[in-house]
């Protein structure tokens, strides 16, 4: 390489002359991270159903009354919190984006909104009999089942604050102990119940933790990566994150289906689940050990005036020759520390948050969470749908391998078209085969393809471009993209078991309904991606800058 060439290489390729083994060391530490991620979200899919009978549908039985009452009563409550914690969420970053004037007032509007809610909310009776209390344990299911995602959503928007204030790698450490203090609390929810509440909210605040660490992974880990890569592979070694969460959900569908097999149905209802959630220890404890030996990002040091250690991470990572010029470049992007996130227009923000909403409503997370659920609705016992699962897992496995070796050769955009249509016709042709009464083999397959499109395009890629598009100087950004993400993962997995279980769409539908909604969302992504999203690829980071400023 002339010198010429090497002066034009930006501070993304500073790898070129550097050590790659140590690169894709701290490649693999930080992708624990998206391991955990995907443990942590998808183990709740072996325990659906024996939290379900143990905790929530015996409120269906008149015996049961005052369990009912205190059941309900407490949700009501705990899910007025949930309501006003996520406003507050998205209140601070519109006084982010809007400054504090217009910012505050469209805040106050939201908060009186939420208030009329509630008041009109908790002063409802309470249901005891009949199709109301069904469709109230119904709503409480999902409430309980998808409740990591309101630590997802408080961790996706604390992950900027956390990754500019605490540096990459102390953020990364805070999340591996909310993933272990997660897996022990949901273990025994009714040993360790220091809230106060019935068992089963025990077990929610439980996974709330945990939730929490995922969404702080899931904004800090792809950034990390994305900081310490060069941009020839950078989509390549971002994409490794998704393939850990990926790899982290069939490791426990194998967990999970190993532990169904050592007991009975009841010892699974009473026991078994709780080992699932246990086993999250484990990697949990590994992540956190290994963080103790990783450097924090050059660009965050260079953030906090800390040049001399970031020439020391970039001597390794660049190579000596490369090194001051690269620390350089990272310095004249990042001259502007506290730069209003609408530095380069609301565009930027507007795709980041685009990008996240899509990426859940086309219904991935659906299938995710509820595919042991899916498959008993097509028939199959309990533990076939748990063997079932661990082919979605493999197929999701599989064409996500498929992403990392195509996305820094065909692109983001025809990846992401491409696999927005396929889930698309995926998800449409599955609720015909729920509809006309096919659940078997047919809707199966229509399953795996689904899965397939969306492990090889929306899985990955889409992390890419959220760690790609946020210039250096609004990188915080990224942070109201991430809880959106997060927020919208939360209206899809609770909303499912309603639409799903609703008595009237399964006469009409025949658990049809949901999926055509998916597939719509898929259409309108891909034309979203076509029209709005531009093309990252080979591009470095802070020539993303210069893009959004022209």
């Amino acid at each position: 390489m002339t010198s010429k060439n090497s002066s034009a290489k930006s501070a993304g390729t500073y790898a070129s002359k550097g050590n790659p083994v140590y690169i894709i060391a701290l490649t693999l530490v930080a992708t624990l991270g998206g391991l955990l991620f995907g443990y942590d979200t998808a183990v709740v899919n072996g325990a659906e159903q024996s939290l379900v009978e143990l905790f929530i549908t015996k409120i269906l039985d008149p015996a049961n009354h005052e369990y009912a009452t205190q059941l309900i009563g407490q949700y009501r409550i705990i899910l007025a919190i949930c309501i006003y914690l996520i406003i507050l969420i998205i209140s601070a970053q519109i006084v982010k984006l809007l400054g504090s004037k217009k910012g505050g007032i469209t805040s106050g509007v939201l908060f009186l909104i939420a208030t009329i809610w509630a008041v009109r909310f908790l002063g409802k009776d309470i249901p005891t009999e009949g199709p109301e209390l069904k469709g109230t344990a119904d709503v409480i299911k999902g409430f309980v089942i998808s409740s990591a995602l309101i630590g997802c959503i408080l961790g996706g928007a604390l992950s900027g604050f956390i990754s500019k204030s605490m540096g990459r790698r102390n953020g990364l450490l805070v999340a591996a102990v909310a993933f272990l203090l997660s897996a022990i609390g949901a273990w025994r929810p009714e040993a360790l119940n220091i809230f106060g509440t019935l068992p089963v909210y025990s077990f929610f605040f439980y996974r709330v933790i945990g939730g929490l660490g995922v969404g702080i992974a899931s904004g800090i880990s792809p950034m990390y990566i994305a900081e310490i890569a060069p941009a020839e592979s950078r989509g390549k070694l971002v994409s490794f994150n998704q393939f850990a969460i990926i790899f982290g959900m069939q490791v426990i569908y194998f967990v999970n289906y190993f532990i169904a097999k050592q007991g009975s149905h009841d010892w699974l209802i009473n026991e078994g689940w709780r080992w699932m959630f246990f086993s999250g220890a484990i990697p949990a404890g590994l992540f956190l050990i290994l963080l103790m030996f990783v450097p924090e990002t050059p660009r965050f040091l260079v953030m906090k005036g800390k040049n001399d250690k970031a020439l020391k991470v970039l001597d390794k990572i660049s190579g000596t020759d490369n090194s001051p010029r690269v620390l350089e470049e990272i310095k004249a992007t990042l001259h502007e520390k506290n730069a209003p996130w609408l530095s380069f227009g609301f565009f930027v923000i507007f795709i980041g948050i685009m990008l996240s909403l899509f990426q859940q409503f086309v219904g991935i997370n659906v299938v995710l969470y509820y595919a042991g659920n899916i498959f008993r609705n097509m028939g199959a016992s309990t533990d076939a749908s748990l063997l079932q699962t661990i082919y979605v897992g493999a197929v999701n496995l599989s064409f996500t391998v498929v992403a990392i070796f195509t996305v820094d050769k065909f692109g983001r955009k025809p990846l992401m078209i491409i696999g927005a249509l396929g889930m698309a016709v995926s998800m449409i042709c599955l609720g015909f085969s729920f509809s006309t009464h096919h659940e078997g083999i047919v809707a199966l397959i229509f399953m795996l393809t689904y899965t397939a499109f969306f492990a090889m395009s929306w899985g990955p890629v889409t992390w890419v471009l959220l760690s790609e598009i946020f210039p250096n100087s609004i990188r915080g950004a990224m942070s109201i993209a991430v809880a959106a993400q997060w927020i919208a993962n939360w209206l899809v997995s609770t909303s499912f078991p309603i639409m799903n279980d609703n008595q009237r769409l399964i006469e009409l539908f025949n658990h049809g309904f949901s999926y055509w909604i998916y597939g719509l969302m898929g259409i309108l992504a891909a034309l979203f991606i076509w029209k709005f999203v531009p093309e990252t690829k080979g591009k470095t980071l802070e020539d993303m800058e210069q893009l959004w400023k022209k």
